[in-house]
């Protein structure tokens, strides 16, 4: 009898085998599979991502970020179809933002990307962030694994684009993209050096119409702008172009200064730097998962818990005497096996 989410104790193989071949309703199922908090899921996904470990990896991941209102989704499916039409697989894992009171999220990029939800070589997934900091949600590299192994050539990131903590998406992919637009004050996020550093490219996008002139001029901005960085190990020095996602001007010479900038990463050697950064930073993210997680379904600390809150709000207790104490409430388990890329 199916379990919760409609995966079977014994199918796994079957899962994978579906998966690798590239079924769209297996690859969807998969994830919903490792997305899941339920435990049995948890040991099931455990289990699936140690089978199609060894098939993961070929793909090119893009990341792409910029304010809400940049048009992310729009530059996705421009690119989308552009590598479409050469015929590449294309997945697309795009995190919508979820709500702060309900949890619950819209998850509309699929209509955002009408165009490209309808061909057969693509692949869109909407994933609530459900809280998790970085514009990402917590199983986003299971997912891309997943992907990776169901045969796509390339897995586009779209983050949620909240301007703050994408370190944690740029730690999952291999070029970062960041989107800006004139006209709105969106492009002073583009001025933070912080941000500049992470992207590999600048995209000002919607230049199109009256809108010409300013993005241009804003590409001349952050031209000088990027002068004053040094480049990366690889040499690596960050491009910005001008498109028009809507009109799909300037996309060929953007998925074009990707393959540049993956074929310098490899002949230097940062290509499989970055996949080995990107390894630890998975192995520390669950391990924070695991400690939280034990910390917060601890028997003494969910009967202390309570106390404590109340005695912080009295004024009895200090705030950092209370998290001290609280702590040393907590032993952690050993490692699970799951998660593994």
């Amino acid at each position: 009898m199916p379990e919760p989410g409609g995966v079977r104790a014994d199918s796994v193989d079957e899962l994978s085998g579906g998966v690798l071949a590239g079924e769209r309703a297996a690859l969807a199922q998969a994830i919903t599979l490792v997305e899941s908090s339920a435990e049995g899921h948890r040991q099931q996904a455990s289990a699936l991502l140690h089978r199609l470990r060894p098939h993961g990896g070929n793909a090119i991941r893009v990341g792409i970020t910029g304010v809400p209102g940049a048009g992310k989704s729009t530059l996705v499916e421009a690119l989308g179809m552009h590598l479409v039409g050469q015929g590449k697989r294309v997945a697309v894992l795009a995190i919508d933002p979820s709500s702060s009171r309900s949890g619950g999220s819209i998850l509309g990029d699929k209509t955002r990307m009408s165009s490209l939800a309808r061909s057969p070589q693509a692949f869109i997934r909407p994933s609530p962030s459900a809280g998790t900091p970085g514009g990402v949600a917590s199983r986003t590299r299971e997912c891309m694994l997943l992907c990776e192994a169901a045969g796509h050539d390339v897995i586009f990131l779209e983050t949620v684009g909240s301007g703050q903590g994408e370190i944690a998406a740029r730690s999952m992919v291999d070029f970062f993209l960041l989107l800006l637009v004139t006209g709105t004050g969106d492009g002073l996020q583009g001025m933070k050096k912080g941000v500049m550093e992470l992207a590999d490219a600048i995209a000002v996008n919607k230049a199109d119409g009256a809108n010409q002139a300013a993005a241009r001029a804003a590409r001349a901005d952050m031209e000088g702008a990027l002068r004053l960085l040094s480049s990366s190990e690889s040499g690596w020095r960050q491009r910005v172009v001008t498109c028009s996602a809507l009109e799909g001007v300037g996309i060929a010479e953007l998925w074009s200064i990707i393959l540049e900038f993956r074929r310098g990463a490899q002949a230097s050697g940062a290509w499989h730097t970055t996949r080995q950064e990107q390894r630890l930073a998975w192995l520390h993210a669950l391990l924070e998962e695991g400690i939280r997680d034990a910390f917060y379904t601890n028997s003494e600390v969910q009967e202390a818990l309570p106390q404590y809150e109340r005695a912080v709000l009295s004024g009895e207790v200090n705030v950092s005497d209370a998290a001290g104490e609280l702590l040393n409430f907590t032993r952690y388990p050993e490692p699970s096996p799951g998660g593994r890329e």
